[in-house]
């Protein structure tokens, strides 16, 4: 156990020696935090090269998010027995490797293992990188500290999309997984310096292999009943006995992990009210930010025809905002009231995605880039109180797993969130298709009404009057399914406002005892 001494010699420091500390840090975060978004801009031209449709090309974002998760459970491990120098330059070779695997993928399974790579690399530099702060900032500055390191966690994403679309316009949407690498390579040159290595006073743990399988399972097997539920029926036998594998993995996880002595997650942190309560919030940060940077590419791109420099574009002004807002959060978050703090962010980010719901083909470009501004304040508003309040209330020596408890639940958060809200419009779409196919028969007046006038239209645009009937029908079946698209994807950003407001009592919930 750390006692209160060796504590505050970790932030005995000087400025200097914690800048560079907080250099090497950030910049590796920012190169695996980068590649969860950079690709969502480049998901269509996916989808084009590989033929496959949205509901396994959200797998280029969802497998990665899976990833980093499961990664995360082995970050405490790791630290303590190879150090945190070791464990951050190893993470950042397997992201490299990651990189040049899925940008010369042939196959979409190629790419995908790819993605896994990075995403593996990014559950243990990210977590890695919050602790370490964590610990080299006195208490009455880990606000401020929380906000810099938040303004990496969400500025990246941010900006993301909009470098991601330059490069997919420019160069292709494989270019989009070899930008990261010299930001890795710089990264691992100023860890070598700066880090620490293995503190040979600590005793290393055996890796919890069980209870990482479990979690594996868990994780896995939820993951894809969701995704092929739809499409071989939410009562089949294979999705139910998915759902039934996943439900008792993690169960046995639970139990598993209060049993031994060095666990992958001491599960008894949450039994502490306000971490739990913090743990919740930072679930549905997680869906709100990887579920609207997943949706608005896409729902600008194809329903509104943008291109992928525009769509990143669109971004853009939202990540300026962040850049602006996360620093003052911070300093606010100095003088507590985390609560409220996160709470109004809360609030913000659930009104944006309620007025996105609102969004059509015609949505003009200032519109939807001003509700992304204030959706990325509001995510401003939560990062910096959140961590600084969950990792407050645990002891010293529970700070490593609390750190990598926090990053877990979040993003575990955002690859549900992306898998759920990707089937979810995916379904609906389907709906709506289908109902608006049915209405489209002989005794639909304003159908045939449409048909004549579209007959008329074609002889004049070159086409023979002999296939005039059937180009028309395909042209309705096209605004149809464009149709049913659009009105998918609002209820999507509806189910996300949902989401992301059912987090306001437990936010309310992580004050300080007796503020």
């Amino acid at each position: 156990m750390s006692s209160p001494a060796s504590e505050r010699a970790s932030y005995d420091i000087s400025t200097a020696e914690r800048c560079l500390i907080t250099s090497s840090v950030c910049v590796g975060s920012t190169a695996t935090i980068l590649t969860a978004t950079i690709m969502n801009v480049a998901v269509p031209s996916v989808m084009g090269t590989f033929g496959v449709g949205q509901d396994k090309a959200q797998w280029v974002s969802t497998a990665f998010l899976a990833a980093t998760t499961l990664a995360m459970l082995a970050n405490d491990w790791s630290v303590r027995r190879l150090g945190a120098r070791a464990t951050y330059v190893g993470a950042l070779v397997i992201f490299i490797a990651g990189s040049l695997l899925a940008g010369t993928a042939t196959t979409f399974d190629v790419l995908i293992l790819g993605r896994i790579m990075q995403g593996f690399a990014g559950g243990i530099t990210q977590p890695l990188a919050m602790m370490t702060m964590f610990q080299i900032y006195p208490p009455e500055a880990r606000g401020r500290a929380m906000g810099l390191f938040g303004l990496v966690i969400i500025l990246a994403p941010a900006v993301g999309p909009w470098v991601g679309g330059i490069t997919v316009d420019e160069l292709g949407w494989r270019y989009t997984f070899f930008l990261p690498i010299p930001i890795a390579v710089m990264s691992i040159a100023l860890a070598s310096l700066f880090l620490k290595g293995r503190n040979p006073n600590i005793q290393a743990p055996r890796f919890d292999l069980i209870g990482f399988s479990l979690m594996t399972v868990a994780v896995v097997s939820l993951l894809v009943a969701l995704t092929n539920g739809s499409e071989e029926g939410w009562s089949s036998d294979t999705i139910l006995e998915l759902f039934i594998i996943g439900g008792v993995s993690l169960t046995a996880f639970v139990f598993w992990e209060l049993r031994i002595p060095d666990p992958l997650m001491r599960v008894e942190m949450f039994a502490i009210p306000r971490f739990a309560a913090a743990n919740f919030v930072s679930f549905m940060f997680g869906a709100a930010i990887f579920a609207s940077i997943y949706l608005v590419p896409l729902f600008v791109q194809l329903i509104q025809g943008y291109s992928p420099t525009e769509s990143g574009l669109l971004q853009f002004p939202a990540g300026i905002a962040m850049a602006i807002f996360f620093p003052l959060v911070g300093r606010l978050t100095d003088f507590g009231r985390e609560n409220w703090l996160t709470a109004l962010g809360i609030l913000l980010s659930a009104y944006a995605a309620y007025v996105m719901a609102g969004a059509h083909t015609n949505t003009s470009f200032f519109d939807f880039a001003l509700w992304m501004v204030i959706s990325r304040i509001g995510l401003s508003f939560i990062f910096p109180p959140l961590s600084t309040a969950s990792l407050q209330v645990l002891p010293s020596e529970y700070v490593g797993q609390g750190s990598g408890a926090m990053n877990f639940t979040r993003t575990i958060g955002g690859a549900f969130g992306v898998n759920v809200t990707a089937i979810f419009v995916d379904y609906r779409s389907a709906v709506y298709r289908d109902a608006m196919t049915a209405m489209q028969h002989d005794g639909n007046s304003t159908t045939l009404e449409m048909i004549n006038e579209l007959k008329t239209m074609w002889p004049g645009m070159g086409f023979p009057e002999n296939i005039g009937e059937p180009l028309s029908q395909l042209f309705i079946g096209q605004a149809i399914i464009r149709q049913a698209e659009m009105l998918a994807f609002r209820d999507g950003f509806l189910l996300l406002a949902v989401a992301i407001a059912s987090a306001i009592i437990p936010a309310i919930f992580i004050k300080k005892p007796g503020s």
